[in-house]
């Protein structure tokens, strides 16, 4: 065990589920069309490597890059300088998709792009994502 740990600030991880089939909450992370829908505008590609852009509106585009892609269970991307977001589907028994979010990289030493810390941009962050899952949640199920 390291002994920075401690100094670490938790990755944000938020789960809920979804009634639709995994290929419709795939199709909703992992398409250009699909993130627009429930997340930003974007020019994504689901190829490995790919490097792509989030429009962030009042924060301008933000890089991204395609870093890890197991369809339909699996979807992993650096966003900006500091963080990566993956996203984790899982079929239930009952037919339901389970969809985690994963937005790691957080470094209580580090400021953003835009000149906040990162300790100042976790919570607001989190907070967000909760809206943001509502949304693709509605999205799925329209």
């Amino acid at each position: 065990m390291q002994t920075n740990q401690s100094n670490k600030i938790p990755e944000i991880r938020q789960t809920i589920v979804c009634n639709a089939p995994i290929e419709r909450v795939w199709e909703a992370v992992a398409t250009s069309e699909g993130i627009a829908a429930w997340f930003m505008p974007n020019d994504f590609k689901p190829i490995k490597g790919y490097e792509f852009q989030l429009n962030a509106g009042p924060f301008g585009m933000s890089p991204c890059k395609v870093m890890e892609l197991d369809p339909p269970k699996r979807l992993s991307f650096t966003w900006g300088k500091d963080w990566t977001v993956t996203f984790e589907l899982t079929t239930l028994e009952d037919g339901t998709t389970e969809f985690t979010l994963i937005h790691s990289g957080w470094d209580p030493d580090t400021v953003t792009e835009f000149g906040e810390t990162h300790v100042v941009v976790r919570d607001r962050m989190a907070n967000g994502w909760v809206g943001l899952l509502k949304a693709l949640r509605t999205h799925v199920e329209a």
